[in-house]
């Protein structure tokens, strides 16, 4: 896997795959880079969820993320808690079990992080916490 950044000018920068896809990020108008970070931890997990409810209609999925820092530099994430909402026909028992698996096996991003991230998770089904 390879990756390029480059910088654009005062905050800017634009980040490529291999492929040549670009994700732009101004850290002084827009998301930070741990800001980036944090949201790809949501991202990656979302995959593992969505995949994981195969053909069952589902109306959205989103999850909300809240993550703390270290008080001094390098002001890592310490905790971070995760709040996973699904609307549609998806039984509450598996999306819990698919988050369990995305946190124990699937999601790379934040299994690069769980011997320093203390993560918490919370699953929402169609209104009703799990």
């Amino acid at each position: 896997m390879l990756g390029r950044v480059e910088w654009k000018g005062d905050s800017r920068v634009d980040c490529f795959n291999e492929a040549g896809d670009c994700i732009k990020i101004d850290w002084d108008d827009g998301p930070t880079p741990v800001q980036v970070v944090l949201q790809m931890i949501g991202a990656c997990s979302l995959a593992d969820i969505q995949v994981g409810l195969k053909d069952r209609k589902i109306d959205k999925i989103w999850i909300e993320l809240d993550g703390e820092r270290a008080k001094t530099s390098p002001k890592v994430f310490t905790k971070i808690t995760m709040t996973y909402y699904v609307e549609g026909e998806a039984p509450k028992k598996l999306v819990s079990r698919l988050v369990e698996k995305s946190h124990e096996t699937y999601c790379t991003v934040s299994n690069m992080f769980k011997s320093t991230v203390e993560f918490t998770s919370n699953v929402v089904v169609n209104g009703e916490l799990c």
